[in-house]
């Protein structure tokens, strides 16, 4: 099927930023919509970001600092995180819903890379 390998997180300063990417492989596909999540200890996992129809959207929390991409040639999504805050620590998940070739659904998630903002 689909499978999401994520990099890019680790530890920043306040004020820092990072660049997370997931990266897919397997079978054909088009992505119907990518998302960022996020999950703190205690907490639910949260939408972070989405795009989707060549549209994005964002939580309050984020928006003005988060931008979110996809490459299609490279097969890679993107969360570009500026001026982070420590409220921003947690696991962040990528997770793409798209279509095989045959238009079968499908629904991936990424393994979760960690980003904690401290200084």
């Amino acid at each position: 099927q689909v499978q999401l390998v994520e990099s890019g997180g680790g530890l920043v300063q306040p004020g820092g930023s990072l660049r997370l990417s997931c990266a897919a492989s397997g079978s054909t596909f088009v992505a119907v919509a990518v998302g960022w999540y996020r999950q703190a200890p205690g907490k639910q996992r949260d939408l972070v970001a989405v795009i989707s129809g060549g549209r994005t959207n964002y939580a309050d929390s984020v928006k003005g600092r988060f931008t979110i991409s996809r490459d299609n040639a490279k097969n890679t999504a993107y969360l570009q995180m500026n001026s982070l805050k420590p409220e921003d620590t947690a696991v962040y998940y990528c997770n793409v819903q798209g279509l095989h070739s045959g238009l079968t659904r499908f629904n991936s998630w990424g393994q979760g890379t960690q980003v904690t903002v401290s200084s």
